[in-house]
């Protein structure tokens, strides 16, 4: 699967979910659904959270979990999300860091970073400021942001190295990843793997659990951790994978209990300083 045809297969499903949204549909169902109604999407905010913030940004989202309330954010702190869509998880970032701290929202499509403005806009939150660029080429300094969150995106991405390499650049020393992400545990069938539609989906660019912690390692982090939040049956699959182009029934049976949405947690280590001793 070839980065660039990945790359322009989530481009255009997450332009049409945009499009969708400000049409007044969800971008995951009809026109009166809210988004949230896949065994993935679904429940993943409380009424109080979805509450204050715009219904477009509700509608748009197309997340796993919620990092915003797993990262523990901090007042004053500065946070980004990778991948940050309609701006939900930015948005609710930026009123746990308080008008003290910032929540950058970085976005490769044109069209998600034109509603999530829209919808900082609806919600008046000033300490809030979206990006365009790609995941694997972060456009911020060297040690800027406090923590990373992101919510069912690296795993859409095609150079997952790439990634995680540039989160430990931008983040300080002593800085947090914590993400939302589909994981998996035993053997995929290549032929999901191989899927272009289900790669857009969230599900066939997904890590082997061990696999992602691996990277995360070599990319420098420590004390990672990755807690699943939710395991996805057989029926699930029927229901994820229904109108995506494959034959739901044959490919079920490989993805129950083999495909869950999970909360990745790692550190940067605190900068060391070195030294030359003397006698």
């Amino acid at each position: 699967m070839s980065e660039p045809n990945v790359k322009e297969a989530v481009r255009e499903r997450y332009a049409n979910a945009a499009r969708r949204v400000s049409e007044g549909a969800s971008c995951c169902g009809g026109n009166t659904a809210l988004a949230g109604t896949s065994p993935i999407t679904s429940n993943l905010y409380d009424v109080s959270e979805k509450g204050a913030l715009p219904e477009a940004a509700v509608l748009a989202s197309l997340g796993c979990g919620n990092p915003t309330a797993l990262a523990q954010l901090q007042p004053g702190e500065t946070v980004l999300d990778l991948g940050s869509g309609g701006g939900i998880d930015v948005l609710l970032s930026a009123r746990r860091v308080g008008p003290t701290g910032k929540a950058y929202g970085l976005d490769m499509t044109d069209e998600m970073l034109a509603l999530a403005r829209e919808n900082q806009k609806t919600a008046g939150v000033g300490n809030v400021e979206f990006l365009k660029g790609e995941i694997e080429n972060i456009p911020l300094p060297d040690n800027s942001v406090d923590v990373i969150i992101s919510n069912c995106v690296i795993n859409l991405s095609a150079d997952k190295d790439r990634v995680l390499k540039e989160a430990f650049r931008v983040l300080k020393p002593g800085g947090r990843f914590a993400v939302s992400d589909i994981v998996t545990r035993g053997e995929v069938p290549e032929q999901i793997r191989k899927d272009m539609l289900l790669w857009a989906g969230c599900i066939a660019g997904a890590l082997q659990d061990s696999d992602y912690a691996g990277k995360l390692a070599k990319a420098g982090f420590e004390a990672i951790g990755i807690e699943p939040t939710r395991i996805y049956t057989g029926e699930d699959a029927r229901e994820f994978l229904s109108g995506k182009g494959v034959n739901a029934g044959e490919m079920a049976p490989y993805i129950d209990g083999k495909f869950m949405s999970a909360f990745i947690r790692a550190g940067k280590p605190q900068s060391t300083s070195s030294c030359c001793c003397g006698s």
